[in-house]
């Protein structure tokens, strides 16, 4: 009686589950593949990176515009007096560019441009009137009543000069000396026509090329109300012009 009771309790602790060992893991699922995640990631990785670079590409942009080299005086054209460089792209400013230099060279400037000016298309036209208050006059001019190296932009005093100069200077000398005061500087005075003039057209850019072999056709820019006597003095061929100190 005793034996199967034993038997009978040692089968039933033989059914019960065995615990796993201490040292022993229990298996854990497989994660979950999510692959439109994952592709969702590298898309927006190429986006963030294609954006840095455009952004980078923007700041960058550079285009080759037109730079003076010297100064450009009202009237004038460019001419040779340019250069390259590299500015930012901006479409708000109308920068003259380079491969239309031609073009630019056929224009005139409006107003005084400076060296080192980058210039802008709205800076000249293709002809310019003359300032309110001045005149235009011609001048034809023999060897000797010009300066050497003249050219356009500079600044010029224009002097009566042949034999209608010298009677009026000999007749005030005559004058002053009954008088007593210094004739020479009563008839140098009575010579100047006009004390600053502004040359705006030099025939060859240098002052050196003569019209008919002889004489050099000059365009100066003058106060209104001396253009009358600088005009009847150049008919007469009695006009002769010198630099003014400090227009170069």
């Amino acid at each position: 009686m005793k034996i199967q009771e034993r038997t009978g309790a040692g089968a039933g602790r033989a059914a019960a589950p065995a615990q796993p060992s201490v040292g022993d893991r229990l298996p854990t699922p497989p994660r979950e593949r999510k692959p439109a995640l994952a592709a969702l990631a590298v898309l927006l990785i190429l986006v963030g990176a294609l954006g840095a670079t455009m952004l980078v590409l923007q700041a960058g942009d550079r285009v080759e515009v037109v730079r003076v080299t010297s100064d450009i005086q009202a009237g004038e054209s460019v001419g040779e007096n340019v250069e390259s460089v590299l500015v930012a792209e901006d479409t708000s400013i109308n920068y003259v560019e380079w491969s239309k230099l031609k073009t630019l060279q056929g224009l005139k400037a409006k107003s005084t441009i400076y060296k080192g000016t980058v210039v802008i298309g709205e800076m000249f036209a293709d002809q310019v009137g003359v300032t309110e208050g001045k005149a235009t006059v011609g001048l034809s001019l023999k060897a000797g009543q010009f300066p050497a190296g003249l050219k356009a932009g500079d600044v010029v005093a224009a002097y009566q000069v042949g034999s209608r100069s010298g009677s009026n200077s000999n007749s005030n000398s005559d004058a002053d000396a009954d008088t007593g005061s210094g004739g020479a500087a009563a008839g140098g005075g009575n010579n100047l026509i006009v004390d600053e003039a502004t040359v705006t057209s030099v025939p060859g850019g240098d002052g050196d090329e003569l019209v008919g072999s002889s004489n050099l056709a000059v365009t100066v820019t003058v106060d209104a109300d001396r253009a009358a006597p600088l005009a009847l003095a150049a008919s007469n061929g009695e006009v002769a012009i010198v630099l003014v100190p400090g227009s170069n």
